[in-house]
């Protein structure tokens, strides 16, 4: 029973072939592709607006370098977004609860904003490693303070974006599990769960949602501090 539990977090294959790249793919194909006339229809009215306020919201901390990184920004947003939310409808595949693909996410998206603080202002991007007005005596123990703290962003970020979407889907499974099983012999304490059951169907949603934001607002915060 409790193996069960998790195969739900197991990687799909098809004949001993990984369909983790169709799960990737398939949620951009329900975006309407954009097309070059005025006047479009709700669908495409709404999409644009929603692109326009993350954007904003993205942007506006960032001064005119950092807007270059809007497009790679809002496309992680969104496929994020949307994968989290997929991954919630039954019998579906959720590749945002894998840790290994949220790495590979968080680590070269990391790099690459170390890296750019590197190259355009050296000087200051080593300075975050010292604070100003430090005392003699702590500055080699707050280096190596500061170091780790800076190389295990990613790792953080990949943590906790993998940590929130498995204890909403485990505990959707539990409590959807313990209803059927009640249902026979108790069906008012099942009734009370099926309640509970829709609440926190509610609140993943909204966990979906926020983790998507907060794994590219803390990368777009990383981006700030090293243009």
């Amino acid at each position: 029973m409790n193996l069960s539990f998790f195969d739900q977090f197991m990687s799909p294959s098809l004949l001993g072939i990984p369909l983790i790249l169709i799960s990737l793919l398939f949620p951009t194909l329900l975006f309407p592709s954009p097309n070059t006339r005025w006047i479009t229809n709700r669908i495409s009215t709404l999409q644009l607006w929603f692109f326009h306020l993350i954007t904003k919201q993205l942007m506006t901390p960032l001064n005119k370098k950092g807007h270059k990184w809007a497009l790679i920004l809002l496309s992680l947003m969104i496929l994020l977004l949307t994968i989290n939310l997929l991954g919630l409808l039954p019998y579906t595949f959720t590749p945002t609860t894998q840790l290994s693909m949220n790495l590979a996410l968080a680590f070269p998206l990391w790099f690459a904003t170390l890296f750019t603080g590197l190259r355009n202002q050296p000087s200051i991007a080593l300075g975050h490693l010292l604070p100003e007005g430090t005392p003699t005596p702590l500055i080699p123990a707050l280096i190596l303070i500061e170091t780790t703290s800076l190389l295990i962003r990613p790792l953080a970020l990949g943590v906790r974006l993998t940590a929130n979407l498995t204890a909403g889907h485990l505990l959707i499974q539990l409590i959807s599990t313990a209803t059927i099983t009640l249902l026979p012999t108790m069906p008012t304490v099942s009734l009370l769960t099926t309640i509970i059951l829709l609440l926190l169907t509610i609140l993943e949603v909204a966990v979906a949602m926020i983790q998507a934001y907060v794994f590219v607002l803390l990368l777009s915060l990383y981006l700030q501090e090293n243009i």
